[in-house]
């Protein structure tokens, strides 16, 4: 008895403890993009669009001048973002045919930090299939304590599309999200916009951190060609860049549709006339140049959401604690070697802007470790003092962040497993501090296409699903090569020399071949193990989708 005040106090002292950890662990805001190629900033060179806040972020710091993803289309690269997983490993794509399962979510970062204390929003683009209905299935929403998202693309004028951004007074993308994250920060200036988002907290408890997780669509071709000028745009929208509409210089080794002699891939390869989704934008040098024009205009309208957050964070006294995380799932060709969109393996679709703002730690740094997509997660969850799920393949990046000395990665690994009739190579890659090697496999879709009908060209038959599974171990069974590259993207950035067949580099080579093996069959694990992912009651799946407004 007489012990009890001691132990009331040891017990008051551990409480007191717990709530100050609380209340000091970091905010943590991710912002992911939309086909943004890592050139298309202030801090990786673009000297025509302007990205301000954006280069601001970037001095104040830390810049990964060698960041990649791990798979250049967007669900499966968002699903390698949240769950820390190569795409070999959790089997999500357009054409899988497959949603991720229930306990494949339950490890992703923003559940795993909601189940450790933190207030988890979710703003924006919706890309990933989570349960056995797809986008649709309400899993998503309810692993959020705010969710203010559609499903599937949501365009320049989200109000279009999705009925949960009606209540926002903005009209155009980064307006409306930028609109929604402050609401999130400061929910007391803006009950009305909290009312059409899906709340399942009012508001944050006071002290309690937060990640928010921002995903863009933009600047994705299909929000990029919606853009109308319209009189109530904000001028940005309207007349930014148009000043170069006639002189806007054209990409390296540019090349229009029609003068294409020698594609840069075999005609046997890549079928490039089944290419799709709008990227004859850049078939000529007038529609590269808006397209370009556009897609500046964007990336401004984007860096100018980041300013206004940070503007918002200093207001409410929460700049010092709150970590800013920006990326992008991919980048994407604007015709150079003649060529257009993503789904391939080089520099232009697997290099992406990378900054990590941790206002606790010394800024205005630049690395060049290699670091992957799947590293987000587990920094976010280290970040967070939360354990990483063993599910995850990624690395931890706060030690480069803080300065310390250590073992990383000597290679950085990618794949495209989109392969279906849009003509699209199955492909993978190994990227180390010098070099790049591809490697590709029979592209058969050609007699596919010519026997889908076009009313079904967007719907996964049971066959694609079945040659998605086959070809998440075919190659690491011994699938033959069919085609391969070489680069030396230290001193050819842009990818133009194929070395495969020069003796000089035959070293090199054989030595990137081994490691492209190991690391496929890294990233896939135990060959014998599916990846933890149920099929999509596609019926429903479209039935629910035809109940928007998008159709």
């Amino acid at each position: 008895m007489n012990n009890l005040p001691a132990r009331l106090l040891a017990l008051a002292l551990l409480a007191a403890g717990a709530r100050a950890a609380e209340s000091t662990r970091p905010n943590i805001i991710f912002i992911l993009t939309d086909d943004q190629r890592w050139d298309s900033v202030g801090f990786m060179g673009e000297t025509i669009g302007k990205t301000p806040n954006l280069d601001k972020l970037a001095s104040d710091g830390v810049v990964f001048d060698n960041a990649f993803v791990t798979s250049a289309i967007c669900t499966p690269s968002r699903a390698c973002y949240m769950l820390g997983q190569f795409e070999r490993r959790h089997g999500v794509n357009f054409n899988s045919g497959t949603s991720m399962a229930p306990e494949a979510w339950a490890k992703s970062y923003p559940v795993v930090l909601r189940e450790n204390g933190y207030f988890t929003g979710y703003i924006g683009k919706n890309h990933l299939p989570v349960g056995d209905k797809g986008y649709f299935t309400g899993l998503m929403e309810k692993s959020f304590d705010y969710w203010y998202a559609g499903h599937h693309h949501i365009g320049f004028y989200p109000k279009e599309l999705h009925e949960i951004f009606d209540n926002s007074s903005q009209d155009t993308q980064p307006e409306v999200l930028a609109e929604s994250a402050l609401a999130f920060l400061d929910p007391a200036s803006n009950e009305t916009f909290l009312k059409g988002a899906v709340n399942f907290l009012e508001h944050r408890p006071d002290g309690k951190p937060f990640c928010l997780s921002i995903c863009m669509n933009l600047p994705h071709g299909f929000s990029i060609e919606r853009m109308k000028m319209k009189p109530t745009d904000d001028a940005l929208y309207r007349t930014a860049y148009r000043e170069w509409q006639e002189t806007l210089p054209l990409p390296p080794f540019y090349v229009a549709r029609k003068d294409i002699r020698q594609p840069k891939i075999p005609a046997d390869v890549l079928l490039a006339d089944l290419r799709q989704n709008g990227y004859d934008w850049v078939d000529t040098p007038a529609d590269d140049r808006e397209y370009r024009i556009k897609v500046m205009q964007a990336v401004t309208g984007i860096d100018r959401m980041v300013g206004h957050l940070r503007e918002k964070l200093l207001e409410k006294g929460l700049a010092d604690n709150t970590v800013i995380i920006f990326s992008s799932d991919h980048g994407l060709f604007n015709g150079e070697f003649g060529l257009g969109g993503k789904a391939l393996c080089y520099e232009t679709t697997m290099k992406v802007p990378f900054v990590i703002y941790d206002p606790r730690e010394k800024g205005g740094r630049r690395l060049k470790q290699l670091v992957q997509s799947i590293d987000v997660a587990p920094t976010i969850l280290s970040l967070a003092g939360v354990p990483a799920p063993e599910t995850m393949q990624g690395a931890d990046i706060t030690p480069l962040l803080r300065g310390q000395d250590g073992p990383w990665r000597d290679a950085a690994f990618g794949e495209n497993l989109w392969s279906n009739i849009f003509g699209n190579p199955r492909c993978e890659t190994v990227r180390t501090a010098e070099y790049r090697y591809i490697r590709y496999f029979r592209n058969d879709n050609r007699k596919k296409r010519e026997r889908t009908p076009k009313d079904q060209m967007y719907i996964v038959t049971d066959e694609m699903a079945e040659d998605y599974r086959i070809h998440l171990t075919s190659t690491i069974k011994g699938e033959k090569v069919v085609y391969e590259e070489l680069f030396h993207t230290a001193t050819d950035p842009y990818e133009a020399t194929n070395l495969v067949h020069d003796v000089q580099y035959k070293r090199v080579l054989d030595d990137l071949r081994a490691k492209c093996s190991r690391m496929v069959a890294a990233a896939k694990g135990d060959v014998k193990t599916p990846p933890a992912t149920i099929p999509i009651d596609y019926k429903w799946e479209r039935t629910n989708y035809r109940k928007t407004k998008q159709d």
